[in-house]
């Protein structure tokens, strides 16, 4: 067996070290592939649409919803997490002038962290287009005298002009409930 296994691993040897490059078939060669600029499901959005969102809260922050509502476009809707939803400009201007003039005191939105997104090619249900995904941390004081914080994360998509035309928040309702019952 020895006799037969000494020639044999010679033999693998002096194939693993022939280093000559097989003779190239030059009729057979192919042009070398060129890379495809196939557009990405997603990517980095421009960093505009996170100074349009950061500059949405310092309103609001400000009790200003004239101003945070002036990057909304008349069919905006906004919708919670829990399936309820605002449709419309008006409805969302009324609600949040009531919330801010007989519900909330005051609220802040810090810690926050804001990632542009452009959607290319949605992969379920998502609008193609730009997006921000904000994460914050909510401060708000109540009219109860009573306050809540939370980490408030919210999905901002913008229309063809920059302006919002959706915007879905995920909250956590209970905390908001507890702090504005009387």
């Amino acid at each position: 067996m020895r006799k037969l296994l000494l020639p044999l691993m010679g033999i693998v040897f002096m194939v693993a070290c022939n280093n000559e490059k097989p003779a190239e078939n030059k009729e057979a060669s192919v042009a070398p592939a060129t890379e495809s600029k196939e557009t990405p499901p997603a990517e980095f959005a421009d960093k505009k649409f996170v100074e349009i969102a950061s500059k949405q809260l310092d309103a609001l922050t400000a009790g200003d919803v004239d101003g945070w509502l002036n990057g909304y476009t008349d069919k905006a809707v906004y919708i919670w997490n829990n399936g309820d939803s605002l449709a419309g400009k008006k409805a969302i201007t009324d609600y949040w002038k009531n919330r801010r003039a007989n519900v909330i005191d005051s609220i802040t939105f810090t810690n926050r962290v804001f990632l542009p997104v452009k959607v290319n090619k949605p992969q379920s249900i998502e609008q193609p287009g730009n997006w921000v995904l904000c994460w914050y941390l909510t401060s708000a004081k109540y009219k109860t005298g009573k306050s809540m914080h939370q980490w408030i994360h919210t999905d901002i998509h913008f229309d063809a002009n920059d302006k919002i035309d959706r915007l879905i928040q995920y909250v956590d309702r209970s905390l908001i409930n507890a702090a504005s019952a009387k």
